[in-house]
Order: C-alpha cells, then sequence, then structure tokens
C-alpha cells in the first residue's frame, strides 16, 4: 500500500478549535472521495498546544501511480491535480491550511506487528517522522532501521499495532521515513514513548528503555518531528488487503 500523509499547519490567525471544525465539516467528507483513494484516515493532537502539528492526514492508494496523480509527487509541496474531486480537494486547503509550513511524505507502508485487524479507528498512535544522523546515507540508515531498530520497536509494552513507512523517492522526501506505533490507551502511550512538547523521554518499561537508547545509533532526534494523535478512519476499502 502507498500512502501520502500530510502533517497540516493551521493558516495564521485561526484557532486550533477552528481549524479542526473546518477540517472535519468540509474538507475530510472531500478528501475521502478523492480518485483513487482506498482508506483516509485523519489524527488529531490530544494536546494541541505542545504538538508539533494540528493535525495528520493519512490517504491510501493500491498504486504509486494512482497516487501520483492525485496528489502530486514528492519534491512539489504544491501541485496541480487532474482528476476532479482532487483539484477541488486541492483548492479547498487555502480555505484552512497554511501550504508552505506543511511537510508531506509520500511512501510504501510496511506492518511489522497487527494485534487488532488493522481497526485502528479509536486508536491512539504516535508517528515518528524520522531522520538520519549526519555521515550515514539513506542506504545504511534503511538498513539499521529494518534490521535492528523495528525488530526492537514492534515489541515496546504497550504497542498493539507496529508500521513503517519508507520513502518511494528517498532523494526528494522530506523525511528518511515514518515509524508509526499504535496503542489502545493514551496511558500506554505516555508510559512508553513520553507526552507531548518532549522531543525526549526516559521510558521506565523495559523494551521501550532499550529502544529509546537505539535511536542514538541512527536517528538525529534533534530534527525529528513527532506527533501523538487519536486516529479516525474516514473510509476503508481495504479488505483483503495483507494488514488490513
Amino acid at each position: 500500500m502507498f500512502k501520502h500523509v500530510a502533517l497540516l499547519v493551521r493558516q495564521e490567525g485561526m484557532s486550533h478549535e477552528e481549524f479542526r471544525e473546518y477540517w472535519e465539516d468540509n474538507h475530510s467528507p472531500l478528501a475521502k472521495d478523492i480518485e483513487g483513494v482506498v482508506r483516509y484516515q485523519t489524527v488529531y493532537p490530544n494536546d494541541p498546544e505542545n504538538a508539533e502539528f494540528d493535525g495528520l492526514a493519512e490517504l491510501y492508494f493500491e498504486t504509486l501511480d494512482d497516487l501520483h496523480e492525485a496528489l502530486g509527487s514528492e519534491g512539489s509541496r504544491d501541485y496541480d491535480p487532474t482528476r476532479e474531486v482532487a483539484a477541488e480537494a486541492r483548492e479547498d486547503v487555502n480555505n484552512f491550511l497554511d501550504v508552505e509550513r506543511r511537510p508531506r511524505f509520500i511512501g510504501e507502508e510496511k506492518v511489522w506487528k497487527d494485534e487488532v485487524d488493522g481497526e485502528t479507528d479509536g486508536l491512539y498512535k504516535h508517528s515518528a517522522f524520522l531522520v538520519r544522523q549526519e555521515g550515514m546515507s539513506h542506504e545504511e540508515f534503511r538498513e539499521y532501521w529494518e534490521d535492528n531498530h523495528s525488530p526492537l520497536a514492534k515489541d515496546i509494552e504497550g504497542v498493539v499495532r507496529y508500521q513503517t513507512v519508507y520513502p518511494t523517492d528517498p532523494e526528494n522526501a522530506e523525511f528518511d521515513g515514518v515509524a508509526e506505533l499504535y496503542f489502545e490507551t493514551l496511558e500506554d502511550l505516555h508510559e512508553a514513548l513520553g507526552s507531548e512538547g518532549s522531543r525526549d523521554y526516559d521510558p521506565s518499561r523495559e523494551v521501550a528503555a532499550e529502544a529509546r537508547e537505539d535511536v542514538n545509533n541512527f536517528l538525529d532526534v534533534e530534527r525529528r518531528p513527532r506527533f501523538i494523535g487519536e486516529e479516525k478512519v474516514w473510509k476503508n476499502e481495504t479488505e483483503g488487503v495483507e494488514g488490513y
């Protein structure tokens, strides 16, 4: 599955409450019907005052061609879609988003652990947007992430689903990858991975502590945005697809 993640920042002069109301009532009902979208979900911050973004919008496509036709390619913060609903949704973002401050990420998802059969609606998610350490190539970063860190991270206490997203065009991607960890309760998430407003944390659970120590081997923690929020699934036509 190919995935487009938009890290949303509201327009200047708009409160988070106004932003969320517009996003829910106007944009999401439109975005879920963008041509080619098979799954659409949003993530709302649990602590908007300390969150690094106002929300995440995640759109899934079966093919990379479908994604690019609807939402543009890597390296372009703006795009001019030709499909009707995609074009309408693109025009609508001007009503509530600061497009220039909205990072975006296009990648292919890999599910490492799933104890919820893909039913993520209402779960709490920690999304880490990963940046490799200076002097490390993307290939070296990915090899370490896959071979060493992900097998550890999926077993962090409380994690019920763990998935990674690899950039389809690493040279133009804004991040080296995304790690997404799901928890059933916000308390479990905070105990394992810390709370909003803290880029660093000191977990007490054994595997979480080991995973935190391991990030020093391949991540630039200070340049790694993270987002904690509750997921809402608006559309899901992925029945029969592995992981969903």
